[in-house]
């Protein structure tokens, strides 16, 4: 899911970011900000995926706020001034929206945003395979190294992730973890779980057992297991 703000001071602007999201699956808008102030105020507590950010707004302008971001979400810049675009690239913007933008043109930023966001939430380094998802979990980012990672269980609205030493809860569903990890190295055998291939100990019919942990195979799933067999 795609957390959003829409910072805007032109009440028309809100409705037609948010129509325009509301046309695409896993978009999640969080509120309606009408000044950088009112923003500011709400990133203090939350954290969120992406900013719709206009430029031209009282008290403190588009870029002099991005300016105060120590840690700035992906950002798609709404504006009706093109000639700020240069600015805007040089402040690492996903992308810049010239208004009045089409539906396609928006779609394209969004697009933009999804790519960075996966590259960016999966990390990986040369060398050895120390490869790492960053998981929302208590208040915070935490960078977990997915061979610590040994599987991810659903819990209502949540999601147990169980690593070596520890367990993180998160809010997601199963299947948006699933899509944050790469699909060589971990499948979902259950409808409520996923499991780390590197750490399987054994299959035995309907079960796998994981670092003495017995995890059930679903009757739809059991495709995916033989694949591990082969």
């Amino acid at each position: 899911m795609m957390r959003y703000l829409i910072i805007d001071d032109e009440p028309i602007a809100h409705d037609i970011i948010k129509g325009y999201c509301d046309l695409l699956p896993n978009m999640e808008l969080m509120k309606h900000c009408y000044d950088a102030l009112e923003a500011l105020d709400y990133l203090r507590e939350n954290t969120v995926d992406l900013l719709f950010l206009d430029l031209n707004m009282p008290k403190l302008k588009g870029f002099e706020f991005l300016k105060t971001l120590t840690n700035p979400p992906n950002i798609i810049v709404t504006t009706a001034y093109q000639e700020h675009a240069l600015e805007g690239y040089e402040l690492n913007i996903t992308d810049y929206l010239l208004k009045p933008f089409s539906f396609e043109r928006f779609l394209k930023a969004v697009n933009k945003v999804g790519s960075s966001a996966q590259s960016a939430t999966i990390v990986a380094s040369t060398g050895e395979s120390k490869v790492s998802v960053f998981l929302y979990s208590d208040k915070k980012h935490v960078q977990v190294k997915l061979s610590d990672l040994l599987y991810v269980e659903a819990a209502g609205n949540y999601a147990k992730v169980v690593l070596k030493k520890n367990t993180l809860v998160i809010r997601e569903k199963l299947s948006d973890v699933l899509e944050m990890l790469p699909s060589d190295g971990f499948i979902q055998v259950h409808k409520s779980y996923i499991v780390a291939k590197v750490h399987i100990n054994t299959i035995e019919g309907n079960r796998i057992i994981i670092d003495d942990t017995i995890i059930p195979i679903g009757k739809l799933y059991k495709t995916n297991v033989l694949d591990v067999l082969k």
